[in-house]
């Protein structure tokens, strides 16, 4: 039996979502198979919680202690959206520590958390984006430059944030600075980008019995302006999957999405959103720990194609530890 750690919490604006994401890997993992220990990682503790008990995680070597008996972990479940478990700090932590787990590597989750710097790579090999501009805390603002360089509407974005925290969609010049400061709040880095008027299609794109697998695609039709966090979370939403694309488009996103994952040398888990115009899918970003709740889209996904969450969940852990 393999001892497995699913992690989940975080120091985000996202650890109710990630601790509820845990909670489903831990109920839905083989317990005939696994020895399975949840794990809160919270800025002000790392606990394994057993039983309402809380035994604290040494962090020299990740293990626990229960009555005098040490617990090393052979596997590493990541749960934890935002920092540090989507940004490649606990990624890093595990290589030093040489324990697999089940997301990519830590540049890989550096460079895809910043929205900015995933985009930059992916151009060049022919991924379309929207137009965009970028700001660091302190900048000079020059207002009507950017206007004039993205149009309006645009959307005002922290560039290293997730589940639709801070972002703000700007119709007029006046609404601009507030969006600005809005963003601020989640994160010292905003990207700015082109309103893209089209449909917007999420991309599941998984590691699977040692393949690349693009898993049917969803497509997300918002009640508010755009898919943010009470379209996201509070029902706010439509989430049609499959999405209601021709064959020819789905098959070209599918192959847009593959080539994004492969040539990032992407493992695990990912969620790729894109915003389609004129039969052309644009990337938005590339999420690497994405909800794992029983509504959350990727399982969606996975159902449609088949998978069920043991089967899922019970995968990943496979191809970490191969």
């Amino acid at each position: 039996m393999r001892n497995v750690a699913v992690i989940m919490g975080g120091y985000s604006s996202e650890y109710k979502i990630s601790l509820t994401s845990g909670g489903v890997v831990c109920a839905n993992l083989n317990s005939e198979k696994y020895n399975i220990y949840p794990v809160h990682i919270l800025k002000e503790k790392w606990a394994c919680v057993l039983d309402e008990k809380e035994y604290p995680i040494d962090k020299n070597d990740f293990s626990i202690t229960i009555d005098n008996s040490k617990i090393n972990f052979d596997v590493v479940f990541n749960a934890i959206h935002g920092t540090p478990g989507e940004d490649g700090l606990m990624q890093a932590y595990f290589e030093l520590l040489e324990i697999p787990h089940t997301s990519c590597d830590y540049y890989q989750s550096a460079l895809t958390f910043n929205k900015r710097d995933l985009l930059s790579v992916l151009k060049p090999y022919g991924i379309q984006t929207a137009t965009s501009c970028y700001l660091n805390l302190g900048d000079e603002i020059n207002v009507d430059e950017i206007l004039n360089k993205v149009g309006l509407p645009c959307f005002v974005k922290p560039n290293k944030s997730g589940s639709s925290f801070g972002i703000s969609k700007v119709k007029t010049k006046e609404e601009f600075l507030p969006a600005i400061e809005t963003a601020y709040k989640e994160d010292n880095e905003i990207i700015i980008e082109s309103f893209l008027d089209g449909v917007e299609v999420s991309v599941g794109v998984i590691s699977y019995k040692g393949k690349t697998l693009v898993l049917p695609m969803t497509e997300i039709v918002s009640e508010n302006e755009f898919f943010d966090y009470e379209a996201k979370y509070l029902g706010k939403s439509s989430e049609i999957t499959p999405a209601r694309i021709s064959e020819e488009l789905r098959l070209k996103i599918e192959l847009v999405s593959k080539k994004a994952y492969e040539t990032l040398k992407m493992k695990g888990f990912s969620r790729s959103e894109f915003i389609i115009v004129n039969n052309e899918p644009y990337m938005l970003e590339m999420n690497t720990v994405p909800g794992l709740t029983n509504e959350s889209i990727l399982p969606q996904q996975a159902r449609e194609g088949g998978i069920t969450l043991p089967e899922l969940f019970g995968n990943a852990i496979e191809e970490a530890l191969k």
